[in-house]
C-alpha cells in the first residue's frame, strides 16, 4: 500500500470534509516550482539546515506557501537545532490537520495546511524541549512564506 500524499488524496480532509481550497495537480504544478511541489503535493523532505526559516528571527505570520493560509506565528518559533523550523504550537488549532504516518516504518504524524491539504512537516510530542507544549513542529521552509510584521509609524518628535 502506498502512503498518503496531497496528491493522492489532497481533497479531502482526514475528517472526510472537503478541503476549502481544491485545484487539480496541474493547477498545483503551474502555481508551484518543482521542489515546493514536491514538499507540498508529494509528502517530500527538503533537506536539513538549508531551508530559508531554519534560523531567521524575523516577526511575523508564517502562511501555507501553496495557498497563503496562516499557520504559525513566529513568537511560537523555537531553535530545536533540528535543521527545520521548529514551532510549539499552531496559529490556531483548525489551521493545520494530523494524519497518522508510518512510511519510515514507524508511526511519525504528518502536518497538513487546514486549507488545502499541502504537506507542511511533521510533529513530535515528548521530546524534552522548554516550550509550553511539549510538541516540536518540525516544518519545511519551502512549505511556508513569512509575512513580516508591519513596523510601528514612527513618530513626530515634539
Amino acid at each position: 500500500m502506498s502512503h498518503s500524499t496531497p496528491a493522492r488524496d489532497g481533497q479531502t480532509r482526514p475528517d472526510g470534509a472537503a478541503y476549502p481550497v481544491v485545484k487539480d495537480e496541474t493547477d498545483w504544478q503551474q502555481v508551484l516550482t518543482p521542489m515546493e511541489y514536491h514538499v507540498l503535493r508529494e509528502a517530500g523532505t527538503e533537506a536539513p539546515f538549508v531551508g530559508e526559516y531554519t534560523d531567521t528571527k524575523t516577526e511575523g505570520v508564517y502562511r501555507c506557501r501553496a495557498c497563503r493560509a496562516e499557520l504559525f506565528r513566529s513568537d511560537s518559533k523555537f531553535d530545536s537545532h533540528c535543521g527545520w523550523p521548529s514551532f510549539y504550537a499552531p496559529l490556531a488549532k483548525d489551521s493545520v490537520v494530523y494524519l497518522e504516518d508510518r512510511t519510515l516504518g514507524r508511526l511519525r504524524t504528518e502536518v497538513r495546511c487546514a486549507a488545502c491539504g499541502g504537506h507542511l512537516g511533521h510533529v513530535f510530542e515528548g521530546e524534552g524541549y522548554d516550550t509550553p507544549t511539549d510538541l516540536r513542529y518540525c516544518i519545511n521552509s519551502i512549505s511556508m512564506t513569512l509575512e513580516p510584521s508591519e513596523s510601528p509609524e514612527p513618530t513626530a518628535a515634539g
